[in-house]
């Protein structure tokens, strides 16, 4: 079981770890600062640095309970020590972004009860689907916007805490739809807690103040079904 540093600190960009196992391109180390691709955020990418060589990790997947550095070159790389380092400016902008739609998701249920059925979460942009969300008006959206930007320039600390599932399901203000899709075999969930905004169970990588999202931008607004509305944005400065 590779230990995921990841989830205690979003800003922890190295560590050394042991591989454990290299099978092709296929690295699995005892411990790891890459985020692997999951809940709609995309991997880290970055390097693997040993003796002096550096092998470019191109992408991180979970399968079969492991996670698993894809790596170029893997035929140099040898059993023993080695540095993981991540690629701190797509990092960061994965952070933000998916600090951001916790914000808009916290927005947008509580003008119109509508909850988040799916998102995409890239370095540059992101997206986010709603469902039972009818169509709305130019100033409606401009009301959202407003109020996740006002929300984020107020400066609410992110924090994480870890739950067990019965209290999580029973815990007043959590939104259950994704602990609900978690398989039985998790027991323990990670909630992610911005202030009195908002509290989500969550896997990803987040900022530690919204401070440091920066001004959110609506580029389009499409429909994915009967009221069920895609909103893509995207951050205009940090």
């Amino acid at each position: 079981m590779t230990k995921e540093l990841f989830l205690n600190d979003s800003y922890e960009k190295t560590c050394d770890a042991q591989v454990l196992s290299i099978d092709g391109d296929k690295v699995v180390l005892d411990q790891t600062v890459f985020y692997p691709t999951g809940g709609g955020q995309e991997c880290d990418t970055g390097q693997l640095i040993q003796e002096g060589n550096s092998f470019e990790v191109f992408q991180v997947k979970r399968a079969g309970g492991k996670i698993i550095h894809f790596i170029k070159n893997a035929a140099r790389l040898k059993m023993g020590e080695v540095t993981a380092k991540v690629d701190w400016e797509r990092r960061w902008g994965l952070m933000r972004h998916h600090s951001l739609l916790h914000v808009l998701g916290a927005v947008v249920y509580k003008k119109y009860g509508a909850l988040c059925t799916g998102n995409k979460i890239y370095p540059h942009r992101a997206r986010i689907d709603f469902n039972h969300l009818h169509d709305l008006s130019d100033d409606q959206y401009e009301e959202i916007v407003s109020e996740t930007n006002h929300i984020i320039k107020e400066s609410h600390p992110i924090k994480y805490e870890w739950l067990s599932r019965r209290k999580a399901e029973n815990r007043p203000g959590l939104v259950k739809t994704v602990v609900n899709l978690l398989p039985p075999t998790v027991t323990q969930i990670r909630i992610v807690k911005i202030d009195s905004v908002d509290e989500q169970a969550c896997g990803g990588t987040h900022v530690a103040n919204t401070k440091e999202i920066g001004e959110m931008k609506l580029v389009k607004v499409s429909s994915k079904g009967k009221n069920n509305k895609r909103l893509e944005v995207e951050l205009t400065s940090s």
